[in-house]
C-alpha cells in the first residue's frame, strides 16, 4: 500500500511540499542577509560593489551583533520554518511526528553523548585522511582551504567574545540554535519522511546524512560530517526523540 501522511499526502507530495518551503525559506534568508548587509555598508556603495562590500562587512568582528542576528534569522527561515510548516500541512499539529517528545530520561542523554563521542573518534582520522588525499589535487585543495578560511573567519566574527555574556550568547547562536533547527529539518522532517516512505531505515539515514554534510559546504570535512550525521540519524531512529539529538548535537 502506498504510504500517505496523516493528511493524505503521498511521499512524493510531502517531498514536493517540503522542497517548496525550503525554496521559500531560502528566498527569505537571502532577503534578510541583504537587508542586514545593506545596513552595514550604507547607501553610498555602488551597486556593482555591493556583494563584495557585504561579504567583507559580515566578516568584521565589530559587526558581531548584526552577524549573530543574521545567523539566527537565516537558519530560522531556511530550516526551522520549512520543517514546521511541512509538519502542520502534512501531519497536522502532531509535534510528536517530528520527534518532540516530553518523555526523555537521563540514560537517553548519556547514550546520545557517548554515541556522538565515538562518532567523533572515527570522524577525526577520516577528516585527516580526506585532507591528505585532497592535497594531491591542487585546485580542489585550494577550494577546500578557501571554504575553511571563510568558515573560520565567520565564526571569529560571530563570536565577539569580550564578556561572559557575549560568550554564552555566542554559544547559543553557534551551537544551540543550529542544533535545534538542523535536527528539526534533517532528522525530524527529511529522515522521518524517507524512513516512512521508503521503508528502508538505513538507506534513509545514509541519504539524509549525506544531505546534512552537503549543506555544511566543507570539502575537507564532508565524510567526517556524514559520519556524524549518520550517528545522529541512527540515534533519532532508535530513540524517536528529537530532544536527544538536539542535546547531543549541541554538546
Amino acid at each position: 500500500m502506498q504510504y500517505k501522511s496523516a493528511k493524505g499526502f503521498t511521499g512524493w507530495g510531502q517531498l514536493a511540499i517540503l522542497i517548496a518551503f525550503l525554496g521559500a525559506g531560502l528566498v527569505l534568508a537571502v532577503i534578510v542577509q541583504f537587508a542586514i548587509g545593506s545596513l552595514l555598508i550604507g547607501p553610498n556603495v555602488p551597486t556593482a560593489q555591493m556583494g563584495e562590500a557585504m561579504a567583507a562587512a559580515f566578516l568584521k568582528p565589530q559587526n558581531a551583533t548584526y552577524i549573530q542576528v543574521s545567523q539566527i534569522l537565516g537558519t530560522f527561515f531556511l530550516m526551522f520554518l520549512p520543517a514546521f510548516l511541512y509538519m502542520r500541512i502534512c501531519h497536522g499539529k502532531n509535534k510528536l511526528w517530528l520527534g518532540f517528545s516530553k518523555h526523555i530520561n537521563f540514560w537517553q542523554i548519556v547514550l546520545g553523548i557517548c554515541l556522538i563521542f565515538c562518532a567523533n573518534i572515527v570522524a577525526n582520522p577520516v577528516a585527516d585522511l580526506s585532507k591528505a588525499v585532497i592535497a594531491h589535487f591542487p585546485n580542489l585543495n585550494h577550494k577546500a582551504q578557501s571554504l575553511e578560511d571563510l568558515y573560520s573567519n565567520t565564526v571569529e566574527a560571530i563570536s565577539g567574545l569580550k564578556t561572559w555574556g557575549q560568550f554564552f550568547l555566542a554559544l547559543v547562536i553557534m551551537a544551540f540554535f543550529p542544533a535545534l533547527f538542523e535536527e528539526m529539518l534533517f532528522r525530524g522532517a527529511l529522515q522521518n519522511l524517507f524512513v516512512h516512505w521508503w521503508k528502508k531505515p538505513v538507506l534513509a539515514i545514509i541519504f539524509t546524512s549525506l544531505l546534512f554534510s552537503v549543506v555544511h559546504t566543507s570539502i575537507y570535512f564532508f565524510l567526517s560530517r556524514a559520519i556524524l550525521g549518520f550517528a545522529l540519524g541512527w540515534m533519532y531512529y532508535r530513540s524517536k526523540n528529537l530532544w536527544v539529538n538536539i542535546m547531543a548535537h549541541f554538546l
